[in-house]
């Protein structure tokens, strides 16, 4: 087969190396190289230098708007465009040129978490489950035909990282299973994706980061959860703002006013919410690392209330 593979990010990688483990990938489309780092140089993204020390070529448009990319893509003459967190939005004109067309490795279990942050979605909203989609791409946001799917559960701990990381490797599972069946001359069924239970997870934003302590212990919990590693949540605590790492909501009554201290110790900080205590056990200064809650402590001993 001749397959074009087209991502951006590190979630993308692992399925560059399942889609290229047989070196049928004849190029690598990804995003322009963008300003990083603390001296801003250009940077490229972790699929280009897969696809460097892999030594497939790697084509970096900033959109198919022009013929000549799109003249550029159909001379590759691909079988399949496998696209995963690319970057942008493919026309039909692009959607068209593959003979079996374009699949795209979609973090949710669609209809559920059509977007931009499925994984982090999931688990803010509590959900027990997400997984990985393989579907045929068309030209509304993630709307078309699911191919092959797998589910993955979420546990109550894992963090938005843990889950991306986790997402990704079985993505590249999903893919190799689709590409197998293609080799074999089997085209996957294209189910037609349900109206009921569709939603949106919208892109992720540093605002939406900053804890309320209004808000329920559990809804803060999993904001906690999904924003580690980025944008990673924050709050008030005692006068100071701090990111926070860790925390574990307590099923505890109170009285207090939302973002009192109601206890500090080794196991962590106890920090009474609208409902419920917010008990944080890693977290980080301004300008710090992560600590743990015993060695904030250490650094403000006054914290801790009367007893």
């Amino acid at each position: 087969m001749r397959i074009v593979f087209a991502g951006t990010p590190d979630f993308a990688v692992p399925c560059l190396r399942a889609a290229a483990a047989r070196n049928e990938v004849v190029a690598v489309y990804t995003q322009p190289d963008r300003p990083a780092g603390r001296g801003r140089g250009l940077t490229p993204s972790p699929v280009k230098r897969e696809a460097i020390a892999r030594g497939i070529p790697v084509l970096q448009p900033e959109n198919f708007k022009a013929q000549v990319s799109r003249d550029a893509l159909k001379a590759l003459e691909p079988d399949v465009l496998v696209v995963v967190a690319y970057g942008l939005i493919l026309p039909q004109s692009v959607l068209d040129i593959p003979a079996h067309g374009c699949w795209n490795v979609h973090a949710s279990l669609l209809p559920r978490w059509r977007g931009a942050a499925p994984i982090q979605r999931a688990i803010e909203a509590g959900d027990d489950a997400s997984g990985v989609c393989l579907m045929q791409m068309e030209r509304g946001l993630d709307t078309g035909p699911v191919l092959l799917s797998q589910t993955l559960p979420i546990g109550d701990a894992d963090t938005g990282g843990q889950l991306h990381d986790r997402l990704a490797e079985l993505g590249a599972q999903v893919l190799s299973d689709g590409l197998g069946l293609l080799r074999a001359g089997i085209v996957p069924v294209a189910r037609t994706q349900p109206t009921e239970g569709v939603t949106y997870a919208h892109k992720l934003d540093k605002a939406e980061a900053r804890l309320d302590w209004g808000g329920p212990a559990e809804a803060l919990a999993r904001k906690v959860r999904a924003f580690n590693p980025w944008p990673m949540a924050e709050a008030q605590l005692a006068g100071e703002r701090v990111r926070i790492h860790g925390a574990v909501p307590l099923a505890l009554a109170h009285d207090a006013a939302p973002g009192t201290v109601l206890a500090a110790g080794r196991d962590g900080i106890d920090v009474a919410c609208g409902e419920g205590a917010l008990r944080i056990r890693v977290l980080q200064r301004e300008g710090g690392r992560a600590i743990t809650a015993a060695d904030y402590l250490n650094a403000r001993r006054g914290l801790a209330p009367a007893p």
